[in-house]
This record gives C-alpha cells, sequence and structure tokens, in this order.
C-alpha cells in the first residue's frame, strides 16, 4: 500500500486534484490518501500557510500529490521543497494532440535546481537616514554541492531515459561567480558521461528564450538554476498549449513531490473549467516514480486519447466539458 499525502491547496487546486483522484481510485493499487492544508485559505483560518502537521504528513509519506497555491505559493511549495531538500524539479514540454499547441513534435525536459538560487527569500530593503525605502536587495546564492547534485541529475536522467544530449543554461557572462560556477560545474560532470555518447553544450539564457520558439526540437534536457527554470518552464508550455498541460515533479533523494505547473486560477475556481490533465500528467510522474511504470503508461495513453479524440476536454483544449467530466472520459479509457 502507498501512502499518498494530498495537498488540494488553493483555488483549482481543489478541482483538479478531485479530478486526478478518480481517476486514481479506479486503479488496481492499493493508496492510502492522507490530506493536508496549505495554501490561502489554511493561511486564513489558522494565521500559518504550512502547518507543521502538513509538512510532517509529507514527511511521513511514499509521495505527496499538491493541487496550487495562490499568493502564499513561496510560504507552501517552495518552503516544501526546501524541508523535504526536493533539489530536482523536472518539467517535462510535450506536445499532445488536440491541443494548442505550436510544435506538434515536442517532447524535451527541463531539470531546474530547486533549493537555492533568488528562491532562497533572502531579501531586504535599501533605506535612507529618514527611513524611507529607496530600493530593495535580494540575495542570489548557487553553491558547487547543489549544482553539481542537479547536473549530475540531470546527466543520470539522461542516460536513463535514452536522452541523447543536455543543455546547460546560465548567465556566466553577467553573473560572473554564481553562473560562472554553475557553468564551471555543469562540464565538469558532463566529461565524465561523454564516454557513454551524452552530448553537451551551454547557452546563456536569453538565448536559450530565443531558441526555445525559434528551434526548440534541438533541446532534449535542459538543466539550470532556479529561477531561471521556472521561466523557461512556462515559456515552454506557451509552445505547447499552455500551464494546463504540464506536470511537474519535485524529487529528493528520500521524497518526491508531485504538482502541475500552473497555479490557483482564483478567476475560474469553483466554476469546474480548470483543465485536470497537468494535475493527472503529475499523478503519472508520481506512478512512474513509485515504480508502477505499467500503469503510469495506461493512463498516459488514456490521456492521449481523450485529447486526441478532443470530444470531453475543458473550454481551453475547445470544448465543453467540465473538470470532472474530463477525468471521467480518461478514467473510461484506461486499458491494461
Amino acid at each position: 500500500m502507498y501512502k499518498i499525502a494530498v495537498i488540494p491547496g488553493d483555488g483549482i487546486g481543489k478541482e483538479v486534484m478531485e479530478a486526478t483522484l478518480n481517476v486514481l481510485e479506479a486503479l488496481d493499487i492499493d493508496f492510502k490518501f492522507e490530506f493536508g492544508e496549505a495554501g490561502d485559505e489554511c493561511k486564513e483560518k489558522t494565521c500559518v500557510a504550512l502547518p507543521q502537521k502538513t509538512i510532517d504528513l509529507v514527511k511521513n509519506s511514499d509521495a505527496c500529490l499538491f493541487g496550487a497555491a495562490g499568493e502564499t505559493a513561496a510560504e507552501v511549495i517552495v518552503r516544501l521543497r526546501q524541508e523535504m531538500d526536493l533539489f530536482a524539479n523536472l518539467r517535462p514540454v510535450k506536445s499532445y494532440p488536440g491541443t494548442k499547441s505550436i510544435f506538434d513534435d515536442l517532447d524535451f525536459m527541463i531539470v531546474r535546481e530547486n533549493t537555492e538560487g533568488m528562491y532562497i527569500g533572502d531579501e531586504d530593503y535599501i533605506k535612507d537616514d529618514a527611513g524611507n525605502i529607496t530600493g530593495a536587495t535580494a540575495k542570489r546564492v548557487i553553491t558547487r554541492d547543489a549544482s553539481e547534485r542537479i547536473c549530475e541529475y540531470a546527466f543520470k536522467y539522461a542516460e536513463e531515459n535514452n536522452r541523447k544530449k543536455v543543455t546547460g543554461v546560465h548567465k556566466a557572462n553577467v553573473l560572473k561567480k554564481t553562473d560562472g560556477l554553475f557553468k564551471e560545474v555543469f562540464y565538469e560532470v558532463g566529461k565524465k558521461y561523454k564516454s557513454k555518447g551524452i552530448e553537451y553544450e551551454d547557452f546563456y539564457v536569453d538565448a536559450t528564450a530565443m531558441y526555445l520558439l525559434t528551434r526548440p526540437k534541438s533541446f532534449d534536457i535542459i538543466v539550470t538554476t532556479n529561477l531561471f527554470g521556472d521561466i523557461l518552464s512556462d515559456e515552454g508550455a506557451g509552445l505547447v498549449g499552455g500551464l494546463g498541460l504540464i506536470p511537474s515533479a519535485n524529487i529528493g533523494e528520500e521524497r518526491a513531490l508531485f504538482e502541475p505547473v500552473h497555479g490557483s486560477a482564483p478567476d475560474i475556481a469553483g466554476k469546474g473549467l480548470a483543465n485536470p490533465t497537468a494535475m493527472i500528467l503529475s499523478a503519472i510522474m508520481m506512478l512512474e516514480y513509485l515504480g508502477e511504470k505499467e500503469t503510469a503508461n495506461a493512463i498516459d495513453k488514456a490521456v492521449l486519447k481523450v485529447l486526441s479524440e478532443n470530444k470531453t476536454v475543458t473550454r481551453d483544449l475547445g470544448g465543453k466539458s467540465t473538470t470532472i467530466e474530463m477525468s471521467e472520459a480518461i478514467k473510461e479509457k484506461i486499458r491494461f
């Protein structure tokens, strides 16, 4: 039996989580779902966005499914990543049929360092002698250990998943010390995998942003720092139809958390309009992590069928179905 921590969170997080559990509960796998609170509503009620009880729940589970957080995202998901040392954030960019994908045959992975960089949240105000705020600063931390760990993960992922190239992304021409270190470590790690037939290259982040639009098929795996990975993965989502189609995995040495890349979308929350695909794809990544690859593949094929038919899909995909109706259609098409 797998013990799964479930954190629906805010806004459409609750709806896409309900749709995803609807699919998972139909499987011949023994899950024990235990629910935890976190997010804006939790903070309103308890004055804490991420209670210790929820942290302990995640720590004592085999994996965690997370829906979405609103304004408290930094207090919730960023803290969970740091608390659990979930150092690798995997964000696949893959084309699916029946979507508004700009390209119909993309399939690459963004591997994002998840624990440091700008997201450590070390900020301060600059004040004049009278105490007036005249500016602000933010500290960016890049360490050799974290850079080596994420680059090793990216190259190892390439080796295990028959990927042929890893692209390191940075801004070392300007951020000479922090990104200079990241680039240096990237090449140190890459040299160890050269004999295994894995190519490696590096680009500045601004050039990468352009190349994602002009030649995205040239990418196989992108490995980068925290903020750059966050931005580039949203750009990747735009290439394949939007955030409603992008799942993610947060992987550590001992724990893992799976979540859609999209936010809480309060403007459509509670209306049954949310696309559940990203959350369901995140659950597929969870099943792969747990070793249930046959089941993960079966659900992936079911998602593919529903998107291909383009009949029982949500409005953002051109259909008229509700969130739960789309999940029911996916569940009905699961075959082993």
